[in-house]
């Protein structure tokens, strides 16, 4: 069941999309890294054209919405688990693009701006790993690979918080791939997409700060 606050629009009408961007924010025992986040994409140099919040059956973000009334909440009663909340949220967009970001991690300032200027169905990125398990990461002894402390992640390819055009998304969806090393949600809608034939655009420049989040949790608790 699902708790709503700010009116939600009914999304399963079939009403043409129409603006650009509809960022989702995914938390999941990150409210309190979601500030970061969430003041990341109201001070973007474009302002995406909406901005969704879903708390994913934990409880920890019901502070956000007196912080940040202007942005959209799904606060979950009940953990639906990654692939069918990621479904559930895909199915609510109805700008051109679609992008996740988990509420741990951040965007670049001028994120929005640089990814809308590319004419591609999916845009992928690179990423700046940050946090305090960021020397852990495999690309951190590679050359130049350190930037101000941080970490360049040279991803060439998928990775969640990709943005894609709506409309092969929301065919492709979300699903699990059994078995093997990628099983993530995200690689079944990156196969699918490309195999409908989705045009792809790869930007050389690390657009999302990464908090290495399993290895924060697990050394915090």
């Amino acid at each position: 069941s699902y708790c709503y606050l700010h009116s939600q629009k009914n999304h399963s009408d079939g009403v043409l999309f129409s603006t650009m961007l509809t960022v989702i924010i995914a938390s999941y025992q990150y409210g309190h890294l979601a500030a970061h986040c969430i003041e990341s994409l109201l001070s973007q140099t474009k302002q995406p054209d909406r901005i969704l919040f879903v708390d994913d059956g934990v409880g920890d973000c019901t502070h956000l919405p007196d912080i940040y009334p202007e942005i959209e909440y799904v606060l979950r009663e009940e953990n639906l688990g990654t692939v069918d909340n990621f479904q559930d949220m895909l199915m609510r967009v109805k700008t051109e693009y679609t992008m996740f970001i988990g509420a741990d991690n951040w965007f670049r300032s001028d994120a929005v701006e640089k990814l809308l200027e590319q004419d591609a169905d999916i845009v992928t990125y690179e990423i700046m790993v940050t946090g305090e398990f960021k020397m852990n990461h495999p690309d951190a002894n590679r050359p130049n690979a350190m930037n101000n402390g941080d970490v360049w992640w040279h991803r060439d390819g998928h990775h969640g918080s990709m943005m894609y055009r709506t409309s092969f998304g929301q065919a492709a969806g979300y699903a699990r791939r059994e078995g093997g090393v990628n099983s993530e949600e995200d690689w079944v809608l990156w196969d699918r997409m490309l195999e409908m034939g989705a045009k792809r655009v790869h930007l050389t420049e690390p657009f999302l700060y990464y908090r290495r989040h399993r290895e924060n949790f697990i050394n915090c608790r």
